[in-house]
């Protein structure tokens, strides 16, 4: 018999859903017939991690005693004798009490494995061994239950459990982590933004690590000498120029748009005793470290070899230079040049050219030979091409803002800043965009040339003067910024009106809500004057009248609760096969005795829907309660679902007085609907009233989400 398989669930902090990701798979395995147990879990009082363990088979925990108190741990002697295919241990790093088996949890979980039982187990990455103490300066909380890294790093499979610190607090604020006297001080301490982001970093961070382990060995196993592009690694080449700044700053900028990529500085130190500037190194040095990258210094006699042999050991994608002052083709084509050799030998690494410096002005002198005329008119041309060809490449990289189109700008002409400036008035100028540090305010600087773009819109710059030639390439680079800038105000005027039309729309939902809560307000106060007036004779009558008023104002003021969280993206789904029938049951019992009005259709030989259970049921509830309330006695609201390719359709009839479908229940079932990736849509129903026709996924072998 083998050894057992252990598949770990990690996550950064308490309540990402670790255990109930567990427990998710140990349903799906055990709807393949795969016999699991849970030989430990704990679900923290969570309701819907309870809910999830619900049918699962569960092994009696060992009762110990130590000290006074009694405590339970895992009976690893019962798993043992019960031999499961599948045990789930929740919290991998846990310490057992005195007197236990095991001083730790992962030791218990070693014996399971060696007697041939997969494991499926969850753990924080604050209780990493090497990692414990970097989690405790972000935190402040140390961390004394730890699970060694090489254990960990054993596990057959790693599965991130991941979520953003904005919706983890907004669990939290709902209540689904702590008990309500400990949110406010968790959201104060522990689970600040800030310490959130820095330990879901870590917990990425270290995944990454291990599955690049795991492909390593994968090629090393097969023999692959070839690079695998699964993530970027940005070797620059620096000679120690300073116009190497520039070459460092275009890699940072690659590096930048490949999430997750490694950018490595290396500079060739001659082994000629040859003396070099060692302060433009460091200060290249520090550029680097602030891009986030490393600087290494290595050795050789010849550069090219030395950087290419560095880049393979590397395992390196791509390769930053920087051309030389023949420029980029001229370096690509010189057979004996760094660059020409580095491009023919790279293979699969891509190597980038970058020009270290402006634009060369290009003289003019009387009585100069037609054919130099020409070659500096190629020159020009060659130069307004490469400045435009890197203001479209910028735009294409998704770099096409203004700002950012700017400092293209002013790395291209060596800029100390740039700004787009613009006349608002006879004399008022204001900055659209800029930059670099101090940028001009208004047109005309001492230090520095300028551009007139239009009649209201002025190019500026700092730093240097320009040549003619260099003055037409600038105001060709012009277009493409007063295109964005052109794009970036009509995408604010239209999300101006988009959040105008969503503006009117909150409050016509509010205006109806506010309509339908006085009308019964109205309702329960008549009542309640008849009652405290003596007219006794209808008691029973009057109160129910009460308290059908009341049910309704809390389902308003709940509906509209929940269409505010909904909006505030505070609203989580959990999509999942479920039975319609199922759902309705718990509608109609919501609905208390005024279930018992509504006439639902036949639901017999109808496939599960993949949907939230909860919201159905939440949707359904609202407009059955609103269809009640605003229903004719004679004509009782119904609800009916049939079966189309690959979906169901549930219909709502609601007779009576017609409703606006932008009232508040018709709004909030539309949207919760559209929020599960469904559809809701109404029309109008004979003799008055709305039908509202909700169309769900139907739930299939394939289409079960995994």
């Amino acid at each position: 018999m083998g050894r057992g398989q252990l598949r770990i669930y990690l996550g950064a902090a308490p309540g990402v859903g670790k255990t109930y990701a567990m427990l998710a798979e140990a349903q799906r395995r055990r709807s393949r017939g795969t016999d699991v147990v849970a030989a430990l879990v704990e679900a923290h009082g969570r309701r819907l991690t309870q809910e999830m363990a619900e049918g699962l088979e569960t092994i009696p925990r060992r009762t110990v005693h130590y000290r006074g108190t009694t405590f339970t741990e895992m009976d690893v002697d019962a798993v043992l004798a019960r031999h499961p295919r599948v045990a789930l241990v929740d919290e991998f790093a846990h310490t057992n009490v005195p007197g236990s088996r095991n001083g730790k949890r992962w030791q218990d979980i070693e014996e399971l494995l060696d007697a041939g039982i997969d494991v499926i187990t969850t753990l924080n990455v604050q209780h990493l061994e090497s990692l414990s103490d970097v989690a405790r300066q972000i935190t402040g909380v140390g961390h004394t239950e730890t699970v060694p890294d090489a254990i960990a790093r054993r596990a057959d499979q790693v599965e991130l459990v991941d979520m953003t610190p904005e919706a983890l607090r907004r669990r939290m604020v709902h209540g689904n982590i702590y008990p309500p006297d400990r949110i406010e001080a968790a959201l104060t301490h522990y689970f600040r933004p800030g310490n959130l982001t820095a330990l879901r970093e870590l917990a990425l961070l270290w995944v990454a690590d291990r599955v690049e382990e795991g492909l390593q060995r994968y090629r090393a196993e097969h023999g692959i000498a070839a690079q695998w592009e699964t993530s970027e690694r940005i070797v620059v080449g620096i000679s120690g120029a300073p116009s190497d700044e520039a070459v460092i700053r275009r890699a940072a900028r690659i590096a930048a748009r490949s999430p997750g990529s490694e950018l490595i500085a290396v500079h060739v130190r001659p082994d000629d005793g040859t003396r070099e500037d060692e302060h433009a190194l460091d200060t290249q040095r520090a550029l680097v470290a602030s891009a986030g990258g490393s600087f290494q210094q290595i050795p050789g006699s010849d550069v090219a070899t030395a950087l290419l042999a560095f880049a393979r050991a590397e395992d390196a994608t791509q390769m930053v230079l920087g051309a030389g002052r023949h420029g980029h083709v001229h370096d690509l084509l010189a057979p004996r040049g760094t660059p020409g050799r580095l491009a023919t030998a790279a293979g699969h690494i891509d190597v980038h050219l970058v020009g270290r410096a402006p634009f060369a002005a290009v003289s003019r002198t009387r009585g100069r030979r037609p054919h130099r005329a020409a070659r500096d008119e190629a020159r020009r041309a060659s130069d307004q091409a490469l400045a435009l060809s890197r203001l479209a490449a910028a735009v294409l990289a998704g770099r096409g803002d203004p700002p950012a189109l700017l400092e293209e700008v002013r790395e291209m002409f060596g800029f100390a800043a740039v700004s787009l400036l613009e006349r608002r008035g006879s004399s008022a100028w204001c900055v659209v965009a800029s930059a670099g540090e101090q940028p001009p305010e208004a047109p005309g600087g001492a230090d520095g040339a300028e551009v007139q773009v239009s009649d209201t819109l002025v190019l500026a710059g700092l730093g240097r003067e320009l040549s003619a030639d260099e003055s037409r390439v600038l105001e060709a680079c012009a277009i493409p910024l007063v295109t964005g800038v052109a794009r970036r105000r009509r995408d604010a005027a239209e999300s101006g009106a988009a959040d105008e039309a969503r503006q009117r729309s909150r409050w016509t939902v509010l205006a109806a809500t506010s309509r339908d809560a006085r009308d019964q307000v109205t309702v329960a106060r008549q009542a309640l004057t008849a009652i405290a007036t003596g007219q006794r004779e209808n008691l029973a009558d009057q109160l129910a009248t009460v308290w059908r008023a009341l049910y309704r104002i809390d389902g308003l003021a709940a509906d509209l609760g929940a269409l505010g969280r909904l909006h505030a993206g505070a609203l989580e789904t959990y999509l999942r096969p479920v039975e319609l029938d199922e759902v309705l049951t718990a509608v109609l019992d919501d609905l208390g005795p005024g279930g018992h009005d509504v006439m639902v259709g036949p639901l017999e030989n109808l496939p599960d829907v993949i949907t939230d259970a909860a919201l159905l049921t939440r949707i359904l509830t609202s407009l059955l309660a609103d269809a009640l309330a605003r229903g004719r006695g004679d004509v009782p609201p119904s609800v009916t679902a049939q079966s189309e390719a690959g979906a169901v359709r549930i219909t709502v009839t609601r007779c009576g007085r017609c409703t606006d479908p932008e009232a508040l229940p018709i709004r909030l079932a539309r949207d919760l609907t559209e929020s599960m990736g469904d559809t809701l849509r109404w029309e109008r129903a004979p003799g008055g009233g709305l039908t509202v026709v909700i169309t769900l996924r139907a739930a299939s072998l394939d289409r079960v989400p995994r």
